[in-house]
């Protein structure tokens, strides 16, 4: 297994149907509860275990997951109000080692993502099929479209929830 891709690494489609779309949005809304789940009953030392060697910690990657989500929430509001923004990328490697990240309780950046995931699944299934088919401009990808972004995201939260479930598996960490 990769322990990098756990679930495989991500494909833009190029296109979807809208049984597709909400399968999405329900794994986004489902996505908080699966990460608390995923670190339920973690000690101090195995929250500052990496997932692999050279990866982050899993308090990194849970910090790490509503940031980015903030982002590409942030990008969808962008791509609905705009004609094709190019959208800012960020480092995420320089972002995962912000003061903060070491010395913040993980409940906050969960508070962070269930409140987060509340706005943008109120935005999502609001969205029509015209919004979903609308494009952004990202330096280090290209054009994308917004369905296709919305799966990338549905993915990203399985992706590190399985970097943390599958530490925890080789671990024997129950």
């Amino acid at each position: 297994m990769d322990l990098s891709y756990p679930i495989g690494k991500y494909q833009f489609p190029d296109s979807t149907t809208a049984a597709q779309r909400a399968n999405w949005i329900e794994e986004i809304r489902q996505a908080p509860a699966a990460l608390r789940a995923a670190i339920k009953g973690l000690t101090p030392e195995q929250i500052e275990t990496p997932y692999r060697p050279g990866g982050w910690t899993v308090r990194q990657s849970v910090h790490h997951v509503p940031e980015s989500h903030m982002n590409s929430y942030i990008r969808f509001k962008l791509t609905l109000t705009e004609d094709e923004p190019t959208v800012k990328p960020y480092d995420e490697s320089k972002w995962a080692v912000t003061p903060e990240v070491a010395v913040l309780d993980l409940e906050t950046s969960l508070t962070m993502l269930d409140v987060l995931h509340t706005r943008w699944v109120a935005l999502l299934t609001r969205m029509t099929e015209t919004d979903f088919l609308r494009h952004m401009r990202h330096p280090e990808i290209g054009r994308i479209r917004l369905d296709g972004v919305l799966g990338l995201y549905a993915w990203h939260g399985k992706h590190h929830i399985a970097h943390i479930t599958g530490l925890r598996e080789r671990n024997g960490w129950s």
